[in-house]
C-alpha cells in the first residue's frame, strides 16, 4: 500500500473515531466490516451497494469521483473497497445527493484528506446544525466545517472530470429541499439520489421541506432528461432503465391526484390507507403504508393556509 493510500485510509479512521453524532436509529447502522459489492457501470466507472446507500464510483487521473458516501460507520469498508475499484489512492470529488446519513457519512473521511465535497446550499446548511428527520430518530449533526460542503449551487452546475462531463441538478422539495441528481451524459448513466427507489416506496422527508407534489415533479423532470435506456441509480436497489423511470412518474402523478382528492373529500390519512390506492403495485415495492402515511402529511403541510 502506498504512503499517500495509508495517510488517506489513516486520516479516515481518525475521522471517524472523531464523530459525535446523536442520531439512533436505521442511520446508526453500519459496521467496518459491511459487504461491500461492486458493479462496473462502464470502464473506470463502478456501482458500490453495501454502505446504506448506493455509492458510485469513478476514476481520475489524480483522484476519484464519488457519488454519496454511506454512512459513517460503513466509511472504511467503503473507502477501501472505492480505491480498489478505481485504482486511485484518494477522492478527490465527492458529491451529496442530499444530506442524510447515508449519503453524507464520508464526508469527514474525504474533507481533511482534503478532497471537494459539492452539495446543494441546502444541504450545506442542514449540515451545519443539528436536524430531526423522518429518516432517522434524535438528531444528526452538526458535522465539522472540515466535513461540509465547500462548493454549493442552488439550482445546477457541471464540471469535468477525467474525459467526462458530469452535470448535476436541482429537485426541489422531493425527498428533502436539497436534492441533487447527477447526469453522465456520455455514459448515458444518470445518478438519480434520493427521490427515486427500486422496488420499494420513497421516503419524503416532509419534515424538511419534501412533499408528494415535489416528487412527482422530480419524476417528470428526471424523465425528460433521460432516454428509454439510460441507466438509472436509484438512492438504494438496482439498476433501473429509463423507461422504467417513466412507468413510476405516471405511478407518482395518478397517487397524487387520488390523494388531492381525499382530501377534497375531508379523508384522513386512516381512510386513504383502507382505501389502498397502491394495490395494483403493493406486488412490487411492498406495503405502502408509510409512504401513504407520509404523503399524506405531506400534502396537509404543503396546503396549509398561510
Amino acid at each position: 500500500m502506498s504512503t499517500t493510500r495509508r495517510r488517506f485510509l489513516g486520516a479516515g479512521l481518525q475521522a471517524l473515531g472523531a464523530a459525535t453524532l446523536g442520531v439512533t436509529a436505521r442511520s446508526a447502522f453500519g459496521s467496518d466490516k459491511a459487504q461491500i459489492t461492486a458493479t462496473e457501470l462502464a470502464p473506470g466507472v463502478t456501482l458500490l451497494a453495501g454502505a446504506g446507500g448506493n455509492v458510485v464510483a469513478m476514476h481520475g487521473p489524480d483522484g476519484s469521483l464519488l457519488v454519496d458516501g454511506g454512512y459513517a460507520a460503513n466509511s472504511k469498508p467503503l473507502l477501501r473497497a472505492v480505491a480498489h475499484a478505481t485504482a486511485n489512492d484518494r477522492v478527490k470529488t465527492l458529491i451529496n445527493t442530499h444530506w442524510h446519513p447515508a449519503q453524507t457519512g464520508s464526508n469527514e473521511v474525504i474533507g481533511r484528506a482534503g478532497g471537494l465535497i459539492i452539495a446543494h446550499e441546502r444541504t450545506r446548511q442542514y449540515l451545519s446544525r443539528a436536524v430531526s428527520s423522518v429518516d432517522y430518530e434524535g438528531l444528526y449533526g452538526p458535522l465539522p466545517p472540515v466535513a461540509r460542503p465547500a462548493k454549493t449551487t442552488r439550482e445546477g452546475g457541471s464540471l469535468a472530470f477525467a474525459t467526462h462531463q458530469v452535470d448535476y441538478g436541482y429537485l426541489p422539495a422531493a425527498h428533502t429541499d436539497g436534492d441533487l441528481y447527477i447526469h453522465f451524459p456520455e455514459l448515458n448513466l444518470l445518478a438519480a439520489g434520493g427521490p427515486v427507489c427500486a422496488d420499494g416506496w420513497p421516503l419524503l422527508d416532509y419534515r424538511n421541506g419534501a412533499w408528494l407534489g415535489g416528487l412527482v415533479k422530480a419524476h417528470e423532470k428526471l424523465v425528460a432528461l433521460v432516454k428509454p435506456d439510460t441507466r438509472i441509480v436509484p438512492a438504494n436497489g438496482r439498476l433501473l432503465t429509463g423507461a422504467e423511470l417513466a412507468r413510476h412518474h405516471q405511478m407518482y402523478a395518478e397517487f397524487h391526484e387520488r390523494m388531492v382528492g381525499y382530501l377534497i373529500k375531508g379523508w384522513d390519512s386512516g381512510d386513504a390507507i383502507a382505501d389502498r390506492p397502491l394495490k395494483a403495485f403493493e406486488a412490487q415495492f411492498g406495503d405502502p403504508t408509510a409512504f401513504i402515511r407520509g404523503a399524506f402529511t405531506s400534502l396537509n403541510l404543503a396546503y396549509a393556509p398561510d
